[in-house]
């Protein structure tokens, strides 16, 4: 995977665009942008080639967290499909694994280098077997087809679902190398686990009140 420039790579993180044809607004945005002052040539030509991958990239469906539906479309893609690959064992009556849905569909539009996917552990019996998924949620991280880390529960995340974040997930892919580059900040992150505490507490709530 190619290397970034810093400089580029700032640039990408934080002024990140769903349409890749807004390139060209982009460089007239930071016409008098100070960093502009110590681009060279090829750090521009750089930002371009890193649009043009990404817009690839997208089209293949990376950018998104994706259900796939039988295990021989999971095998292909992990395979042959896409270099890294994040990958959740989940069932959808588990309330843990909805908890790491909403973390893995925070971190897939930021890492569209990572392809995201979830398979439903009922469609997946060989896998379960070969790969021993044996807790929910599971996560496996593949490179090139090979499993480079295991994520059981929250295993190395937390406690429970109030004591990780998804910052914490992001920096546990980014150490085994399932990602790139960190993307979250710790602001955007902090803000995001606030919301989610307030809206599982307040779900608690109306349970409590219905019982």
């Amino acid at each position: 995977m190619p290397s970034v420039d810093p400089t580029v790579a700032t640039i990408l993180d934080t002024r990140p665009t769903r349409d890749d044809s807004d390139e060209d607004e982009l460089l007239d945005s930071l016409e008098n942008d100070p960093a502009l002052e110590s681009f060279r040539e090829q750090r521009i030509q750089q930002l371009h080639n890193e649009f043009t991958r990404a817009k690839h990239l997208r089209n293949q469906d990376h950018g998104q967290y994706s259900e796939i539906k039988d295990e021989k479309s999971l095998m292909d893609i992990v395979n042959t499909g896409a270099e890294l690959c994040v990958v959740h064992f989940f069932k959808s009556d588990f309330h843990r694994c909805a908890i790491m849905d909403g973390h893995l569909e925070r971190l897939a539009p930021l890492h569209f280098d990572t392809r995201f996917l979830r398979i439903n552990v009922e469609n997946a019996p060989f896998l379960v077997t070969k790969l021993k998924v044996q807790v929910l949620p599971c996560i496996i991280a593949f490179r090139k087809g090979v499993s480079i880390d295991r994520i059981i529960g929250f295993e190395g995340l937390g406690y429970s679902e109030h004591t990780f974040s998804t910052k914490d997930l992001e920096r546990r892919l980014l150490g085994s190398g399932a990602l790139v580059r960190e993307k979250l900040t710790d602001g955007q992150d902090s803000l995001f686990h606030d919301m989610r505490n307030r809206l599982s507490r307040a779900n608690d709530e109306e349970d409590d009140d219905e019982d």
